[in-house]
């Protein structure tokens, strides 16, 4: 077991090197590369598909429940507004500025660091299996989801987001519906054709103003909005067809295919999910990992932002160093001392528990 400061400083060295590495998603294989070496020089067996990589305790026993500890090394593009180079890692007043820092680098490599703290002991109670997954920022199914028939079965997992350290116990989930009114095409000048902008405004006018019967005492209620809307083709033919895009936030109070029946059986448009898969995520304030983290005085929340808890089917927490409100801006930063914390507060859990 290395001493936790060391386990720190090896931390921030490989932050420093990802934040150097372009890793965009679907395009991470630097990045995958780095982290696999970091393994490989430790001694420690490692497995990649793709992008993703994923390590296993030294006592790994298969008749042991598993904690996955997860999180991503994609970024997005960088945003228009930085004034400093993205990859290029500086610090400055306590900050380490550089594309991928917060969201999500400096919980990945706290979770590295929290699994190497655990790597060496025996007897414990889970075994660990620690996942750098790609495609996260896209939601792409060549990341988390590509793995998890690869790697075993798993109890439950932790995803590393910037959290502020806080524990987020639900997770909204998305279904982006693509809409169809139809009508008849006709002149506008005579008394001809069915209007389907006006057929597609009623509808709109639901998903403006309905109300789920059921409400999430973590997420609240689920969320729909409107965003795209496209009709006709010149302004003397009555449009025959009116499409429009609803992005849906669901919650843990329906499942995405009961919200879509739902909204399928109140509109009259033709609606398609572009994917149900992306689901919203939850886990019991009873649960031993939430007592861990409660107990050390951390508040619990349910998130409005997504994450790759989306599609991972077991109890997930949702728990990291950083700033959410930090993620994908410019000058993007992490506090050097948050990725202090989070490896004291990730392993002060777990040691409760495993």
């Amino acid at each position: 077991m290395k001493d936790k400061e060391c386990l720190f400083e090896d931390a921030l060295n490989l932050l420093k090197q990802l934040i150097g590495l372009s890793s965009l998603s679907r395009e991470e294989d630097l990045t995958a590369n780095l982290i696999y070496g970091f393994f490989e020089e430790r001694g420690i067996k490692t497995y990649r598909k793709g992008n993703n990589i994923w390590v296993y305790n030294a006592h790994y026993d298969r008749t042991k429940p598993t904690i996955l500890l997860n999180s991503h090394h994609d970024t997005v593009k960088p945003n228009t507004g930085y004034t400093r180079d993205p990859l290029q890692a500086t610090v400055e007043d306590g900050k380490l500025y550089g594309l991928g820092s917060n969201d999500a680098g400096g919980c990945l490599v706290s979770l590295i660091a929290t699994f190497l703290y655990f790597y060496q002991q025996s007897n414990l109670t889970y075994n660990f299996c620690l996942v750098a997954s790609a495609e996260e920022e896209i939601s792409g199914r060549n990341g988390i989801e590509s793995v998890l028939d690869e790697i075993g079965p798993i109890d439950f997992a932790i995803v590393g987001e910037p959290t502020l350290l806080d524990l987020a116990i639900a997770e909204k989930g998305l279904m982006v519906l693509d809409c169809t009114a139809l009508g008849t095409a006709g002149h506008a000048a005579r008394n001809e054709g069915d209007n389907a902008i006006y057929k597609a405004i009623k509808d709109i006018e639901w998903f403006q103003h309905y109300a789920f019967e059921r409400t999430s005492s973590t997420l609240g209620p689920i969320k729909m909005s409107v965003t795209v809307i496209q009709a006709g083709s010149q302004h003397n033919v009555v449009p025959a067809t009116c499409n429009f895009v609803v992005d849906v936030r669901t919650t843990d109070a329906y499942s995405n295919e009961e919200t879509l029946d739902i909204i399928k059986s109140h509109v009259k448009s033709e609606v398609t999910a572009r994917s149900t898969r992306l689901k919203s995520s939850f886990i019991p304030e009873s649960h031993p990992i939430v007592k861990a983290g409660i107990a050390l005085g951390r508040k619990v929340y349910g998130s409005p932002t997504m994450s790759d808890q989306a599609l991972i089917p077991v109890p997930s927490l949702k728990l990291g160093p950083g700033d959410s409100a930090r993620s994908h801006m410019a000058d993007e930063f992490i506090y050097i001392d948050e990725i202090r914390a989070g490896i004291d507060l990730y392993i002060g859990m777990l040691e409760k528990i495993v």
